[in-house]
This record gives C-alpha cells, structure tokens and sequence, in this order.
C-alpha cells in the first residue's frame, strides 16, 4: 500500500511541474460571510485553469483577492501589518535561504525574539534542509543565532522558554522526498549569541516533537510516533505523548504512568488549559482510524490531564496551533477549500487503505488557506473565524504575544501575491514567511 500512495504523489508531482490550478477558488472578498463557521462553502466560482484568480477571472495580486472572514463585527479578531520576513531585509548574512522556507516556530528570551525555520529545496524530505535560528530586538533587523544540519531531512523546530532559559527542540527524518522516516528528536540549550550546548537526542527514537509550551509555569511537549504509518495506510496505530520536565532536556510523562494520552491515527497535536485547569486539543488525524479521519477535538479533566476525551471532525487541522485568550481557545491551522471543507471524503463502506488513498489523492489536488478557528471545548466543536493571507503550500503557525490583546503571528506561504496553487503544486514551490499582527477585542 506504500508504493500505491507513493506511485500516487509521484503522478501528482508530474502533473504539478506543467499545469497550474484548475480547482475551487473562494473568490470571497473580505468580510463576506459566504463561508460558513464551519469553514465549508468555499464560494459558487470553479477556478479559471489560469491559477490567477476566481471562477471570474480576477486578478488575485494582493489585495484584489481576500480571504474569508465570516466573523464580522467588533467581536472578531482582526488581522493587521503583513509583511514579509523570509526572504526578505534585516537577515544575517550567514542565513541562506533555499526556495522553499517553512517549518517554524517562534519564543520571546531576555528582551528578543527568536525565530527558528526550516529551509529546504522544496516542502518534502531532502538532505539539503536545514534549520536557522535568528533573533531580534524588534522584529525587523535579526542577528544569527545558529544553523543546525545533518545530511537529512530536519523540521519541527521547537523553542521552550523557561526559567530564564532557552532550550531548541528538532526532529531528523530520511532523505528520500517520496517517503516519511522519522528518526530521533533533539535538544540544545542556548548559550549565549550564536552559542548552543551539542545536540543530543531524547526520549526516544522515532517521535517527532509537535509543540514545547509553558502553561502556569510548567512545561509541557507533545510528541508523537509512529508516523510512518500515516502513509503506509497499514492500520498500525500512532501514539500522542504528553511530557514535561524538571530541566529541559529529560522528559516523562505530564501525568505519571501515563505517556499516551491518544493511540489511533492522531499525529499533529496541540492543547491549550481554560482557566478553570481544563485541557482543550486538537489532533490531526490524517492516518484514520474506528472514527474516519480528519481531526479530533478533545477534553480532559482538570484532575487527569492525560484522560482525554474526543469527537472526531472529518476536517482535517494540519500543523495545529492551539492557544487560549481571554478564557476562549483558538485554533490555527491548514483549511481546505473544497465544498464542504472536509478531508473525509472517501466512500466509508471502502478499507482503510483505499480510503487513505482516496482521501490524500482529493487533498494533495485541493487549494488551502492557514486559517483561524474558535474551539469550544463544551460541545468538542470548531467555528471558522478568518483566513490568513495565504495559498498553495501554507500553514504552521506560531504567536508570542505583544501586549494583553495582540499577538505577533508567524507563518509560512506560497508568495501571497502569486498563484493560488493546489497543495502539491505548491510543495514543490518557493514558500515564504510572513509576519502579521493578530488582535483580539478583548484581553487575555
């Protein structure tokens, strides 16, 4: 069944090399409400076969073409300052982009942002990727911090900052564009400018390290394993572990005796604690499983954080980023724009297998946006908010905060301005990194 999904992405990747978009376009302007709050009804127009614009053949430079914002009125976030970081002026000399820019995340450390990427020949696995680490005073005009490469492929850069430390956290994989290996996890600590502790590994082979956060003083990593099998199709379960530690580089279990908090096709997790010590999560469950696939919205009791409790959404969440503000949560994450906004597209009376296949073939060919939901953890349920400015090959987002109701946002995107590539298309494409400003009306 891998070489079935494999011989697949090969044949989509052939076709992305000579044709451009010719699925659905949203063709929404800003403030329409066309798309519902559950993020499906992408708009009435089929894209032109141009990749320019909507079903009316508008031109989609930046700012003709918006993106959906069905929350209006002064309740909804907004969404202010785009500007383009990666490439782009104020780098350190030693930073070298390659065409494609991406995997990121950002930590706020004695008074500076540090900004961590992956930098690679295209979105997939290659042995030429490699992860920078810059800083910044104010966001504009960066110092070199560091640059971490090991003859494979490197992504999910991760900060913890903490107790007046900073810890960096990766994961290596195989080299082969076609496959998903994952290898081992890393961590180093910062020294001081341009100055780590050797990499080590941790934990375990074969996890990938998702998101390092600190909720009330306590630090917490989601990992997971077994990603393998998310493109094997072979039904073999993945593992979601909740950890956390007492200095950085040692992680255990969040709640002792109980590593797993999900086994199934979940992958991609993140979580966020109400203010009442609840847990709100949100997986991707892209590999399927009894419930389907797409995603899963979970809860846990404030007295077991690793009881979690889940209802599945056949939408699919890809690179979750999940935060909580002013009691609410939030969830950054890939949308996709076919009509219903659903990844679970396959016939449910099929295996597993042909599902998996069926459903990776519809969203490998389907446009995207990186796209911000509420989630409500009473009924386990999502409401679309607003796109990001975004297309192609996009979403994985991070935020530090700038004041009590702002939120500096970074995230990766084929160039706004370009094409609105389908998601294959865009793989093997230049993507950038964009900053923008994300403003609640209320404070945290």
């Amino acid at each position: 069944m891998r070489r079935a999904i494999l011989a697949l992405g090969v044949s989509l990747l052939l076709l992305a090399t000579g044709c451009k978009s010719n699925g659905s376009w949203s063709g929404l302007k800003e403030g329409s409400a066309d798309a519902t709050a559950d993020g499906s009804g992408v708009g009435s127009g089929q894209g032109s076969g141009s990749g320019e614009g909507s079903g009316s053949g508008e031109d989609c430079s930046f700012g003709a073409c918006s993106w959906a914002r069905p929350c209006e009125g002064s309740g909804c976030p907004t969404l202010t300052d785009l500007r383009q970081v990666v490439p782009g002026p104020g780098l350190p000399a030693e930073i070298v982009d390659q065409p494609a820019n991406n995997n990121l995340d950002v930590a706020r450390f004695n008074g500076r942002t540090y900004l961590a990427f992956r930098t690679a020949p295209s979105h997939f696995a290659s042995p030429e990727a490699m992860l920078y680490v810059m800083s910044s005073e104010d966001e504009t005009n960066w110092r070199f911090e560091g640059s971490f490469s090991y003859d494979r492929d490197v992504r999910e850069p991760r900060f913890l900052s903490w107790n007046g430390r900073l810890w960096f956290y990766f994961a290596t994989l195989g080299t082969s564009a076609a496959d998903f290996v994952p290898g081992d996890m890393y961590v180093t600590e910062y020294l001081g400018p341009g100055s780590w502790t050797e990499p080590q590994t941790f934990y375990g082979a074969g996890f990938i390290p998702w998101r390092a956060r600190v909720i009330n003083d306590v630090p917490y990593l989601v990992t997971y394993k077994g990603g393998e099998n998310i493109y094997d199709a072979s039904g073999e379960p993945l593992e979601v572990h909740l950890l956390t530690t007492e200095d950085g580089v040692n992680w255990r279990p969040a709640v002792e005796g109980k590593p797993a908090v999900r086994v199934g096709g979940d992958s991609e997790t993140d979580f966020a604690l109400l203010p009442d010590g609840s847990l709100v999560a949100v997986t991707r469950n892209e590999a399927g499983d009894e419930t389907g696939f797409g995603s899963k919205v979970c809860t846990a009791p404030v007295a077991n954080l690793a009881d979690w409790s889940c209802s599945p959404d056949p939408k699919k969440y890809d690179s979750p980023l999940v935060f909580a503000h002013g009691g609410e949560v939030y969830l950054v994450g890939r949308r996709n724009l076919n009509e219903t906004g659903q990844y679970d597209t396959g016939d449910p009376s099929l295996p597993l297998a042909n599902r998996s296949v069926s459903n990776q073939w519809t969203y490998w060919n389907t446009q995207k946006r990186c796209s911000l939901w509420r989630v409500d953890g009473a009924t386990r349920s999502t409401t679309f908010l607003l796109d990001l400015p975004s297309r192609g090959d996009t979403c994985f987002a991070s935020v530090v905060p700038l004041d009590e109701r702002s939120y500096a946002l970074y995230n990766y995107s084929s160039p706004v301005e370009g094409n609105d590539w389908v998601w294959v298309q865009g793989q093997q494409r230049a993507t950038n990194l964009y900053r923008m400003e994300l403003t609640f009306p209320t404070a945290r």
